[in-house]
């Protein structure tokens, strides 16, 4: 015992002694602002930020896609996955031990082969019971390095897990908005099939009077068919937008309930943060930063297999052929040994090894590199887009109320015979066009806000989080000792 107690010691000792590069973050160059500053912006960014669109039917069918979703339980059994590679990982830095046992009997007669007299047979057997012992002493640092490179798969598949909470709740918003502006346009499609269907009635009763002429009345129709073509074709895409959010929320296909209209959710205010603030918001940044820390530390695994390997083995027990002899002291065996190998000619093979893995490393540097940049043009073009879309959308608010008096008054002049029924037509299909593409705008100013919120990460995911089903694993996994 107290030789294996100096072995710890000098083992601990020997700590430092690690091979291969210690991780440091790497330098980025950040923006010292964003392109477009919104002066209305505030630090929004830890809060449940849905809720601010004030529709309780959304809060729950975002709930409900935390609890259900296939792609978020699948990321939670890898986080699981990797938890127990972790604990597999770190065990090679203990003593493994081990039991045996063995009980037998064998009889061996003239007719073995054995050479015995005839008539004689010999009888034997015994019992035996052992415990086994290995270690090995991590002087060089390989297991440390390994078990510095599972940690951080461990919490690159957490950051994953967040990333698809991240992406999971966002989508789920877009998708509502999706279908509540998809029902408004199928609202304003039937209630305009309607008006032309009244108009087109009338238009019957004139030419049946004689009034009209028949290419005045299939003008009418045409603009009635037109529109009522456009029902079906809206139809067939709420059906399918239901379709995919129902696939998010974990669910068969089916019907999804619905809560405010499109001109009820409010715009959740324009979330604050400076672009270094990305680094530690973002989960994919964050993700990728420990698949680089995983690298890095497998080019410490394959320099270790320059140097000796040493381990501890040692076994202790007791054999005997006669049961009643197996506790007595002369049926005591024991062995103890420090196997030691050490690679003389491996024809390049480890040098190989540790260039594939600084080659790995320096992949996984780039693609964090690549993923800070993708970060700062995300949030940069989703700032343009939710200000340059706040001010299409008041120009298109003007323009349909200017479309509507249009309208109107091409009316009244047809009808009191100062214009051609040209003219009404083309009014009424500038405005059906006009409250079409001023809805779709409105969903597009709020999707802009709810990607804005996803590009910019923040503690909202923490939120967010505690509705899903919570991992088994431990959220910090202490480093390697």
């Amino acid at each position: 015992m107290r030789r294996i107690l100096i072995v710890c010691t000098t083992t601990l000792t020997l700590a430092g002694c690690m091979v291969g590069p210690d991780y440091h973050r790497p330098t980025t160059e950040t923006p010292k602002g964003w392109r477009v500053e919104e002066s209305s912006s505030r630090e929004v960014a830890n809060t449940a930020w849905w809720r601010q669109l004030d529709d309780p039917v959304l809060d729950e069918l975002i709930a409900a896609s935390l609890r259900e979703n296939k792609d978020l339980l699948i990321t939670t059994a890898r986080v699981e996955q990797y938890a127990a590679q972790y604990g597999v990982t770190r065990g090679d830095f203990y003593p493994q031990i081990s039991a045996s046992a063995k009980f037998g009997q064998a009889a061996v007669t003239e007719r073995s082969g054995n050479g015995l007299p005839p008539g004689y047979h010999v009888v034997t057997g015994g019992q035996q019971a052992v415990l086994n012992a290995s270690w090995e002493l991590d002087i060089w640092g390989r297991i440390r390095r390994s078990s510095e490179s599972a940690r951080a798969d461990l919490l690159a598949s957490e950051e994953g897990r967040r990333g698809t909470i991240l992406t999971l709740v966002s989508t789920v918003a877009s998708s509502y908005v999706n279908l509540r502006e998809l029902d408004k346009q199928l609202e304003i499609t039937r209630r305009t099939v309607q008006s032309r269907k009244e108009s087109l009635a009338i238009f019957q009763l004139r030419f049946d009077a004689g009034i009209i002429n028949e290419m005045a009345l299939a003008q009418n129709r045409s603009e009635y068919e037109d529109a009522l073509a456009t029902v079906p074709k809206i139809e067939k895409a709420i059906a399918q937008q239901e379709n995919g959010l129902s696939i998010l929320l974990g669910r068969n296909p089916g019907p999804v309930p619905r809560g405010s209209s499109i001109d009820e959710l409010k715009l959740p205010a324009v979330p604050a943060g400076l672009p270094s603030d990305l680094l530690e918001r973002r989960p994919d940044i964050k993700q990728a930063e420990q698949n680089l820390i995983s690298a890095n530390a497998q080019i410490g695994v394959a320099r270790a297999a320059y140097f000796p390997t040493i381990s501890l083995t040692g076994l202790y027990g007791v054999s005997s052929s006669a049961f009643s002899d197996l506790l007595t002291g002369p049926a005591r065996l024991w062995q103890y040994s420090a196997p030691v190998s050490l690679p003389l000619l491996t024809a390049g093979k480890i040098a190989s090894q540790v260039k594939g893995a600084e080659a790995s490393r320096q992949q996984y540097l780039l693609k964090y590199q690549q993923s800070i940049q993708n970060a700062f043009r995300e949030v940069n073009d989703l700032l343009v887009d939710q200000n340059r879309t706040g001010e299409q959308l008041a120009a298109q608010k003007r323009q349909v109320e200017a479309l509507r008096s249009y309208a109107s008054l091409a009316w009244l002049r047809y009808d009191n015979g100062y214009s051609s029924y040209i003219e009404v037509l083309d009014a009424q299909r500038s405005l059906f066009n006009g409250e079409l593409s001023y809805t779709q705008t409105q969903g597009n100013l709020l999707i802009a806000a709810i990607s804005l919120y996803k590009a910019m990460g923040g503690g909202w995911v923490t939120k967010a989080e505690n509705l899903a089903p919570p991992t088994v694993v431990f959220r910090d996994p202490s480093p390697p000792p």
